[in-house]
């Protein structure tokens, strides 16, 4: 679907248009790369909005949707959580920067390598809502070594039913890992970390400095 494809929708359902006042700074990778926390550091750095691709307190529902909806309504909920934030960025881009942990290509990357399926399968059946979502200016990717990422992961005091899962199936996380690294490779946006050798607080000054680049340069 194309922009002009949108705008023949119903008023209610487009999306809100606004200036940008920032950029849409978007970090993927798997479970444990450290996402969530250098996401954090991140937005109080720029002092700008910072959420997940499932905001709380619909991030709630994911273990019960994890374990009892089947594969298609899995991806509705995962897409919903992808569209609910994009509205969140349109508005916190209205005054600054936005971060976003997790975003459209995650829910692509992993529901295609839980549910044994292609990248391009899982793109084409949410094609028809993607023009919805805020494009992102800027897409970092974490990359970490398997090893260390199983024993960050197995440390999380929060463990997961899905961080579980990631654990006690290595092919499931060599298959999630080639499925970013896919996606990763045609994407205009793209930016690559190693995050084996770096604190959480070292990326985010990393981030923060690039940010600073770029729009000194727009």
């Amino acid at each position: 679907m194309s922009t002009a494809d949108l705008a023949a929708w119903p008023t209610r359902y487009q999306p809100l248009q606004a200036d940008r006042a920032g950029l849409f700074i978007v970090l993927e990778g798997i479970s444990g790369s450290g996402k969530s926390t250098v996401s954090l550091l991140l937005a109080q750095q720029l002092g700008c909005t910072y959420f997940h691709t499932v905001p709380a307190p619909v991030s709630d529902l994911q273990p019960y949707i994890n374990s009892q909806a089947e594969a298609f309504p899995q991806l509705s909920f995962y897409l919903a959580g992808a569209l609910h934030a994009s509205d969140l960025a349109r508005s916190a881009l209205t005054t600054g920067h936005a971060v976003a942990d997790r975003y459209i290509n995650s829910v692509i990357a992993n529901h295609a390598a839980v549910h044994g399926l292609d990248n391009t399968t899982v793109t084409a059946t949410i094609a028809p809502f993607t023009p919805y979502l805020a494009a992102p200016d800027l897409t970092i990717y974490l990359h970490t070594d398997l090893d260390i990422l199983t024993a960050r992961m197995a440390s999380k005091p929060d463990l997961t039913r899905s961080d579980t899962d990631l654990l006690a199936d290595r092919h499931l996380l060599e298959r999630l890992q080639d499925h970013y690294a896919q996606i990763a490779a045609t994407d205009p946006t793209a930016y690559h970390l190693d995050t084996g050798h770096r604190t959480p607080a070292e990326l985010a000054d990393h981030i923060t400095a690039l940010v600073s680049v770029i729009t000194t340069n727009t």
